[in-house]
Formats: C-alpha cells, structure tokens, sequence
C-alpha cells in the first residue's frame, strides 16, 4: 500500500498526460530531489492501471485556467542561491506584553517606519510585535522606546538570532538526506519540502478550477475561491493552497461524500500563487522579500505591497517604493491585483462567489472584515461571526490549536494607522465579489516567523483543510435553509 500511495500523488502531481510509473520516476526525482531507488516490474504492471484510472477522473476535475491574464513578471535572475551572508548581521526582535496597548504599538510601527526596519508581524491578540534588525538598528529602536515609555511597560526578546541557519532550514533538503522510508512512508510527497515556483507550475498548479456539476444544476452553483502567496515571503500560504486542492481531489477520488457533495454543488478556485514573480524572487535572491517585484519611481526600489494595492479604500500611505507596504500611487497599479480583478469580472461561465478564504501567514488568527476600518460593520455581521468561530473550531477540533477570531482592522492596525488596512484583497472581496470573506494567518504564534519549518507543512495543511471543509458544508447547509 505504501507504494500504492506514491504512485498516486505522482499522478496527481502530474502534468495532464497518462505516465506509466517508470515514464514518471526519471522527471520526478529531479524536482523533489529523492534518493535513487529500485521498483519491480510486478508492482508497476499491478498499479498502471490505476494510475491511469487517476489520471482520466483528475483530467474531469482539473480545468486549467488559461489566459486567465494572471501574469508572471519575474525580472531574469541568475540561477544562483539566496545568499545567506546577505543576512548574517540580523536577527528578529520581539517586543511583547505591553502596559499601553494602543500608544506602545503605535509608537513601535512609527519608530520602526523612521528608522526604514522590516516589521515581519503585528498581533493584538497576542501582543507582540516581531522587527528585523541589525545590533546597531535594534539598539536605538530600543533606546527610543524607553525613552517614551519605562523598560517596565513592555518585553523585548530576540526570536530568531541565527537568521541565515532560519532561512537554510526552510529551504529544500538534499537527496542525501531523504531515505527511501521518508519516500514511501507518506502520500504526500510533494509537501516534505516547500516548493518553488518552477515546480509548482510544472505540476499544473498556476490556476485551477475544480467542479463536477451538472449542466442541469448551472445556476445553482457557488463558486469558493482560495488564495495564497500574495507576499512573496509566506510560503506555507502557497504550501498550503497546494495541500488544500491535492487532499479534496484526493478524498473525491476515494469517494469520500463529503468531498464528493461540495464538488457537484460548488466551484473551486485556486490560486497558490498570488504574487509569482515576487515568490521566484525569494527563490533566487531574497527569501524574505515580500512585495510584488514591479518598477517603481524610484530606481533604487522594486515592490509594490499587492494587498495594499486593491480599489477598495485605497490611498497610497507610504511615500517611500522602499518601504515593505508601499502601496504604490494608484489602486490596482500592483499588476497582479488588477489582472485579477480583471479575470474575476471576465471569467465566462463562473458562478457567485460566496466564499473567499486569502491564505497569510503568520500568527495563528482568523480575521474578517473589514481591514481599513473598525468604525465600519460588515453586513450580515452575526453569520460572519458564525463562520469564523467555525473555523477556528475546526482548526482546533483537528490539530488543537486555538486560531484567534479577530476583526482584520484591529491585526492590521488600522485602528492605530489608517493607511495600515487600506486597499487590501480581503476588504475588496468582501465588498466587491464575495458573500463572505476571511484571512487565515497561518502557523505560527511562536519564534519562526515567516521561516516556518518544512515538518510543518502538512500538518497547517491538515487543519487548514478541516476550516475549508467547514466552510464549504456551511454553504451548502445555508443555501438549503434560507
């Protein structure tokens, strides 16, 4: 059986053609990077068969969505490695458990924006603050701060103190370090490493669209669009969007009625990769990069902020393209938003959108609308709520941990700085196009940050797997009663 399992993610993982297994073996093992091992003739005669039954049900499934306008604009880089020494003189300060909640963290972002430092996160919930800093950047950041506020009033932490070996470990092992049980051992071999952009568009996983309906039940059909990646640095938001349409493919294929249900009665969309030309870029020069990686007016300084840049209460809160959440001088001039806006309002055939789940990581939090404001209700407040309480229970039913249901205003900041909600993919989905919409920030609340371990990826994929589920019969159980 356990070769029976290989031999189905293979499938899966494949370009639209009917492989036999030796055919498949040779391409495979140059993108996941396995150790070299020998499969008897018996056993592939025993399972061809079934792989070719996989492909033809997979190639029903999957419609590639083409000319979708979702570009590609990665600038030629050399095929070099990140270079690590890039960041040997940095580490990641927290600032947590503050007295002032609203003054301290206010003052933190505005310090930090002075002083032009990354700011990786933001939690109220959780009361922290996570900066990327040099020694000499982290010592007058801290200077300043005391000198606002006593050393009493808040905690400072370093979290990763060895970013360079942070960054290594999130990259893909070698086959050296792969054995053939690590091989064998799990279906999902296409999740033991993160996963660049090459390979991902290599298996068919740019844009997909997953139905099964009927003709007949047309007008009845809700489309569930999934997100991931729209900053460059979050790959286990792409991991995660990857694992998401692999597991429901894989429970229809096994006749699983759950999955069966939600794909004769809903569309699914998915989009692993937002922001495709700022991921390859983390691939090949920065892995912490997280804008998209368009010219700007200032030649010194590529990016705009995609999640920043959507023509809902847009406006253009950092003057500076060197900042991380440069917004750019104009809603949609972020390539990427406005070509998905485009293909979202051209798509032929497509049905209403009643769920938009946008994949981000991290802290471990479920926030719904809006982002810009927390002076602004959203409609049909109360099923909203609903659902992202049912999500964070799902989460937690499944893996035990306790995803924070939170207004996306308040993650943001918005409360604090305006600008910090502004023009983002969730707030434009939920007043534009979606029923209902929500962020999942995913893994973790701990001292990772965005360099999350590869060990992780199935098992976020796993919870986040349970949330899409209950979103999906939430649908489905309303549109019956209402």
């Amino acid at each position: 059986m356990k070769l029976a399992n290989l031999t189905l993610v293979l499938s899966l993982l494949s370009p639209v053609h009917s492989w036999s297994l030796k055919e498949f073996i040779s391409p495979i093992q140059e993108v996941l990077s396995v150790t070299q091992f020998d499969i008897p003739d018996s056993k592939i005669l025993q399972f061809n068969k079934q792989i070719d039954d996989f492909n033809n049900k997979r190639d029903i499934l999957i419609q590639e969505v083409e000319d979708s306008g979702i570009p590609y604009y990665t600038k030629y880089q050399d095929e070099i490695s990140i270079p690590l020494d890039s960041y040997s003189d940095n580490f990641v300060l927290r600032l947590s458990n503050w007295n002032q909640t609203s003054s301290f963290l206010n003052e933190a972002i505005t310090a930090s924006r002075k002083l032009e430092l990354k700011i990786w996160e933001t939690s109220v919930t959780h009361k922290f603050i996570d900066i990327q800093v040099t020694q000499l950047e982290g010592t007058q950041l801290l200077e300043h701060l005391t000198q606002k506020f006593n050393d009493t009033d808040f905690e400072s932490n370093i979290i990763i103190l060895d970013l360079p070996q942070a960054v290594f470990q999130t990259l893909p092992q070698s086959q050296n370090d792969l054995s053939l049980e690590d091989f064998t051992d799990s279906k999902e071999i296409f999740f033991k490493s993160y996963r660049d952009l090459e390979s991902i568009y290599a298996w068919k996983l740019k844009a997909l669209r997953l139905s099964v309906h009927s003709e007949s039940k047309s007008d009845k059909i809700k489309t569930f669009v999934v997100t991931g990646g729209i900053h460059a640095r979050e790959w286990i938001s792409t991991s995660t969007a990857c694992y998401i349409l692999y597991q429901l493919l894989m429970d229809y294929e096994a006749g699983n009625h759950a999955a069966v249900r939600y794909l004769e009665n809903l569309d699914f969309l998915f989009l692993p990769v937002m922001n495709p030309d700022g991921y390859a870029f983390t691939w090949k020069t920065e892995r912490l990069w997280r804008k998209n990686r368009q010219e700007t007016f200032n030649p010194r300084c590529d990016g705009i902020d995609i999640d920043h840049s959507f023509d809902f209460q847009f406006t253009s809160g950092s003057e500076s393209p060197c900042s991380d959440d440069y917004a750019g001088e104009a809603a949609f001039e972020a390539l990427e938003a406005y070509h998905w806006d485009n293909y979202l309002n051209e798509t032929k055939h497509s049905h209403p959108i009643h769920a938009y789940i946008d994949l981000h990581s991290y802290a471990e939090e479920v926030l719904y609308p809006y982002a810009y404001s927390c002076d602004i209700l959203p409609r049909d407040e109360e099923n909203l709520l609903e659902l992202a309480y049912g999500l964070s229970q799902s989460i937690r039913l499944k893996s035990g941990l306790y995803y924070e249901v939170i207004k996306a205003c308040r993650d943001k900041g918005a409360d604090l700085l305006p600008s910090m909600g502004a023009g983002s993919a969730l707030d434009y989905m939920y007043h534009n196009k979606a029923y209902w919409a929500f962020v999942l920030k995913l893994r973790d609340a701990g001292t990772h940050g965005f360099l999350l371990p590869p060990k992780h990826i199935e098992p976020v994929g796993q919870e986040i797997y349970a949330a899409i589920k209950y979103f999906a019969s939430f649908i489905l159980y309303y549109d019956h009663y209402v």
